[in-house]
């Protein structure tokens, strides 16, 4: 597997394992998977006929209530990565998920934008249909099947061939999709010492990923060796940004000590 490794914002270099394309087919395949079975059970559960009556053949309000049935396939992907932390279930069961390429959780707007870029990397087929069509082109299977074939490939492609596996909604938002391998010594890596009557200062820490703990404490402890007092300026900033914690530590090492404990605290007791 490839293995990126990522320079941070604050200058310290962070290793993952990038998911490889096999990886990321097969949660795309169980993500559809389970959008087909929503499709099928919804569609035995309503009654469209009796909607149908219901409106009198209203064709408008038919419609809608087909765009809404619609919406939870549409937007899986979305909302899923929102709500699981850069994860849809594929992605959960493959063990892969979509992190900043800074190491940091992404922002919605990057998921938003790999979302809806979704477009080019898996069905630019439809733009170079209707491209053809207007060609008077319409006709031609066999260039048809080639653009059908090309165009869901797209992304797949580019996840072989770019240097940090990444699709072209990956490339715009500035996200990579990253293997989560080491469960057990990636968690290590955050584990700090506490007291059994440690009292916690920052609740909204519970913000952070097990993953931004990792880099800022990787951060924090080489800034310390180094005294790049420089660098924990820039991590407090960037923690702030992230959690919109209101700071009552006046040092930048007190206060990202603080927060390493208290992620611990509150991870560890949920």
């Amino acid at each position: 597997m490839k293995t990126l490794q990522i320079k941070t914002a604050q200058n310290v270099n962070i290793k993952f394992t990038a998911a490889n394309v096999f990886q990321r087919l097969l949660a795309f395949s169980v993500d559809n998977v389970i959008k087909f079975a929503y499709f099928y059970f919804a569609a035995k559960l309503f009654d469209f006929n009796l909607i149908d009556d219901t409106f009198n053949g209203d064709g408008w309000t038919i419609k809608a209530m087909e765009v809404l049935f619609l919406l939870p396939i549409t937007f899986y992907t979305l909302y899923s990565e929102i709500l699981l932390d850069g994860q849809t279930l594929g992605k959960r069961l493959l063990k892969i998920k979509v992190i900043n390429i800074d190491g940091f959780k992404p922002s919605i707007t990057d998921y938003i934008i790999r979302w809806f870029l979704r477009i080019v990397d898996f069905n630019l087929f439809i733009l170079l249909f209707i491209y053809a069509a207007s060609l008077g082109l319409g006709d031609q299977a066999g260039l048809l099947l080639t653009l059908f074939i090309f165009g869901k490939l797209v992304g797949f492609l580019l996840i072989l061939f770019t240097n940090n596996s990444q699709r072209f909604g990956d490339i715009i938002a500035n996200t990579i999709v990253i293997y989560l391998k080491d469960d057990v010594q990636f968690s290590q890596t955050i584990l700090e010492n506490i007291k059994e009557d440690y009292v916690p200062t920052y609740a909204s820490v519970i913000k952070l990923s097990d993953n931004d703990a990792r880099i800022i404490k990787e951060t924090y402890k080489t800034a310390i060796k180094t005294s790049d007092y420089k660098t924990l300026i820039k991590l407090r900033s960037k923690i702030l940004e992230v959690t919109d914690i209101k700071s009552v530590h006046k040092s930048d090492m007190e206060f990202i000590d603080a927060i390493l404990k208290d992620y611990n605290y509150y991870t560890q007791n949920m």
